[in-house]
């Protein structure tokens, strides 16, 4: 074996590394067959497609496949466990005194262990499992969990989610959302599941061995549109049928449980999903941004569900209800994404600006320098306030459709200028990694596409 001095380039796609294993060592066999003039002479090709095809399938599923097994449960003569409604009738900015400690807690966690991994976490494109282990520590997913399950959920928290979202991605946002996407699949589970979804699933996300897992909702294609879905559900005598493509999903390849989107009936519906079901193909998909999250794809064919993997397991309007809501408290987590990653932005360049000179003079007294830093926290201001705004009125249980429109407007205008003011107010020096701005700049971009995952 060759030792080279640098290590291979695996940072684009399709350069992914892969162990060679047996069936890799097969695959490269059967490839070579397929592409010689012997396989064409004695007309091989076709069937060697098909067991390379077979065997890539075969290969892939093994690889997504989890160890963990949830014990279907049915549910009984209850009702599911709901979260109470916020008993504030107001808007207010001030935190309480439990929301002030847990946006404290995660900020330390979020500026002690998080940035300082963040750097080596975007270049290897995944997240360490060292540190998805710690944020079990914290409680995030437990919040969110209803006491009837060993949860701390008496009332809806959405403020609370969206505080812990923004100290999350002030550390960094792509390690935020590994650690947050478990939380999301509880909360929509606590909120639109039902009884038997929430007690075959819900005691696992009390604990501290909390299953890795995801709300996914987007599509790799251009102008996705999170009300038409190209994933199709198909309904036959044992359940549902799943076919289609899903991406933007955190840490895909360690992940256990899945609830995804698809098209049911002309609307969009969503479906639990487990790892290890056939059919299911788990793909790496790093991206231009928040590559630590370990981006991947979700590769569904014929994938086979019951009738009781439909969230709430009620078709129809109550079923795109459930959808509907669920991808709005999503662009609002996006949103507090944005204002966390934007804060951090902000702290960064106001002490360089003030420190760095240019002509005797720090370039902070240059008017364009100061307009262009007092812009960033203006913008960042109307980010968080529409924000804050649109969670206190769903943990109210008030229509926030506006709040979330608004929140999603200035996320992909707004959140990108910052990171994009950020890099310009850096000079050359926000062209460079020694600066953690570029990295923040292309996880802002990637705040601007995000559907699902951080469910408030």
């Amino acid at each position: 074996m060759t030792t080279h001095a640098e290590p291979r380039d695996t940072s684009a796609v399709g350069k992914n590394p892969h162990p060679r294993n047996f069936i890799g060592t097969a695959m490269r066999v059967l490839s070579t067959v397929t592409g010689s003039e012997f396989a064409e002479k004695y007309q091989l090709r076709e069937p060697i497609n098909r067991v390379a095809y077979q065997a890539t399938k075969t290969g892939f599923q093994s690889l997504g496949a989890a160890g963990r097994a949830f014990k279907k449960v049915q549910g009984g003569s209850g009702e599911a466990a709901r979260p109470a409604k916020s008993t504030k009738n107001y808007f207010n900015l001030t935190p309480d005194d439990e929301q002030q400690m847990i946006a404290e807690t995660v900020m330390d966690f979020a500026t002690e262990i998080l940035r300082p991994a963040a750097y080596d976490a975007d270049h290897d494109a995944s997240a360490p499992e060292e540190i998805l282990k710690r944020s079990a520590e914290l409680g995030i997913t437990m919040i969110n969990v209803p006491e009837e399950f060993d949860g701390a959920a008496s009332e809806r928290g959405v403020v609370t989610n969206a505080l812990v979202a923004e100290a999350m991605a002030y550390g960094d946002m792509g390690l935020a959302l590994p650690l947050l996407a478990p939380s999301g699949v509880a909360t929509t589970l606590t909120n639109f599941g039902s009884e038997g979804q929430q007690k075959t699933y819900l005691p696992d996300f009390a604990g501290e061995d909390v299953p890795q897992s995801a709300v996914v909702i987007a599509e790799p294609r251009p102008l996705f549109d999170a009300f038409a879905l190209q994933t199709k559900a198909t309904r036959v005598p044992s359940g549902y049928r799943l076919n289609g493509v899903k991406s933007f999903v955190p840490a895909a390849g360690s992940s256990e449980l899945f609830i995804v989107g698809a098209q049911l009936d002309g609307k969009p519906a969503l479906f639990i999903v487990e790892s290890d079901s056939k059919g299911l193909i788990i793909e790496a998909d790093p991206g231009m941004g928040v590559r630590a999250a370990g981006m991947g794809r979700l590769l569904l064919q014929d994938v086979a569900v019951p009738e009781s993997a439909l969230l709430g397991e009620a078709p129809g309007e109550e079923a795109f209800a459930a959808y509907r809501d669920v991808v709005r408290l999503s662009r609002l987590g996006w949103s507090a994404l944005a204002a966390g990653t934007g804060k951090a932005v902000l702290d960064y360049v106001i002490p360089y600006v003030n420190e760095r000179e240019a002509f005797g003079e720090p370039i902070s007294n240059r008017q364009a320098v100061a307009f262009m830093v007092a812009g960033i926290a203006t913008e960042l201001d109307a980010i968080r306030l529409v924000t804050l705004r649109g969670a206190s009125r769903a943990e109210q249980g008030l229509s926030f459709a506006r709040e979330a429109a608004l929140s999603r407007k200035l996320t992909i205008d707004k959140g990108l200028q910052i990171g994009l003011d950020g890099v310009q107010l850096l000079g050359g020096h926000g062209f460079t990694k020694e600066h953690p701005v570029e990295r923040w700049y292309r996880d802002l971009r990637g705040a601007g596409i995000g559907e699902g995952i951080v469910v408030l």
